[in-house]
């Protein structure tokens, strides 16, 4: 695993415990060498953006026992591939992220600008995003 800081340049907060997230199964989108898919982006799952993962071939719904993957519902953190929640968001079917959970990894493939505009994590003060 990688040291890595989340995207506003601070320590990665947990993302999801409930069911345990992240690549590591650490509850946090850190990222290492092995992790190819760069599991980086910390989304609250809606609806529509599960049924598009499984539209673009990414199931996320459907349980998994035997890789210890619950299935996912609405509202649940996870953390995902950040490629495949660009594609997700140039489809117009984003979730929502939370910044403060979100490796600055990410950047290598979505813009801050895309991430910013679905936080629900925005602090009281935005002009500390940079």
């Amino acid at each position: 695993m990688m040291e890595d800081h989340n995207v506003l340049g601070g320590e990665i907060e947990p993302c999801g415990t409930d069911p345990v997230t992240g690549f590591y199964r650490d509850g946090c989108c850190h990222s290492g060498p092995e992790d190819l898919g760069s599991h980086t982006v910390c989304a609250v799952v809606t609806a529509e953006f599960l049924v598009h993962q499984q539209r673009v071939g990414n199931d996320l719904s459907t349980p998994r026992p035997e890789f210890g993957f619950p299935g996912l519902q609405p509202g649940d953190r996870w953390c995902v591939c950040a490629a495949r929640w660009l594609q997700a968001y140039s489809d117009g079917m984003a979730s929502p992220v939370i910044l403060a959970a979100t490796s600055s990894l990410a950047l290598d493939i979505v813009p801050l600008e895309a991430l910013r505009e679905l936080a629900v994590d925005v602090p009281a003060d935005p002009s500390t995003l940079g």
